[in-house]
């Protein structure tokens, strides 16, 4: 990529305080791409699982999970992806942030074939459903029983490999009970880790 400059001046730093630069500049010239070339297309229409970073405006991180059938994460074109965004607890916590603050990373992971990922940096902006479909009229039909409410499109700004010799290999189980846009409780986890057990006890203490 000619005439840019990658990384963060963090980076650049440590880079020089660590007597990496050479390093880093290989990879960076090797390895990292300010759009998607097509196995990079390739190997996101697969996945049906991804790991989104976002931020807000003071830098309070968030990471959450998103998943969905092979082809959840839509390319529009090699510099721009989309996915959906359903109804969930309401908290809107990866959105906020990008509302404050657009910065977003994705990562994905084949953990089945050939153990290898894709990191997945740029800008995301929401968009509601009514106005993607009629932007982007190939988008895959709702599989989950629910239509998406919004959309996050993202504009890549840097794509690169993630190593694979410290991912693991797991086999997939056949699981016969997922239930894509469930609102039952106790399909959803619960109360999983007790926190609302906790929350109602310290209630009655403090009563």
């Amino acid at each position: 990529m000619p005439g840019t400059r990658n990384g963060s001046d963090g980076e650049r730093e440590l880079q020089e305080r660590y007597g990496t630069r050479d390093r880093a500049e290989r990879f960076y010239s090797d390895q990292v791409r300010n759009r998607l070339n097509t196995q990079m297309i390739d190997f996101l229409r697969r996945m049906d699982m991804a790991f989104i970073a976002t931020s807000d405006k003071h830098g309070e991180c968030d990471n959450s999970f998103r998943a969905g059938k092979p082809g959840f994460l839509h390319v529009i074109d090699e510099s721009t992806i989309t996915y959906p965004e359903y109804r969930g607890n309401g908290v809107h916590a990866s959105l906020g942030n990008m509302l404050e603050n657009p910065h977003i990373g994705i990562l994905l992971i084949d953990f089945v074939y050939d153990l290898i990922g894709l990191h997945i940096n740029g800008t995301a902006r929401i968009v509601d459903d009514a106005l993607m479909r009629r932007c982007v009229p190939d988008l895959p039909p709702d599989v989950r029983g629910r239509q998406p409410e919004r959309w996050v499109v993202v504009d890549v700004e840097e794509a690169y490999i993630h190593c694979r010799k410290h991912i693991p290999h797991l086999v997939p189980a056949q699981r016969e009970d997922r239930e894509w846009g469930t609102d039952n409780t106790r399909a959803k986890g619960g109360d999983y880790f007790r926190t609302k057990a906790e929350a109602e006890a310290e209630a009655l203490v403090d009563y």
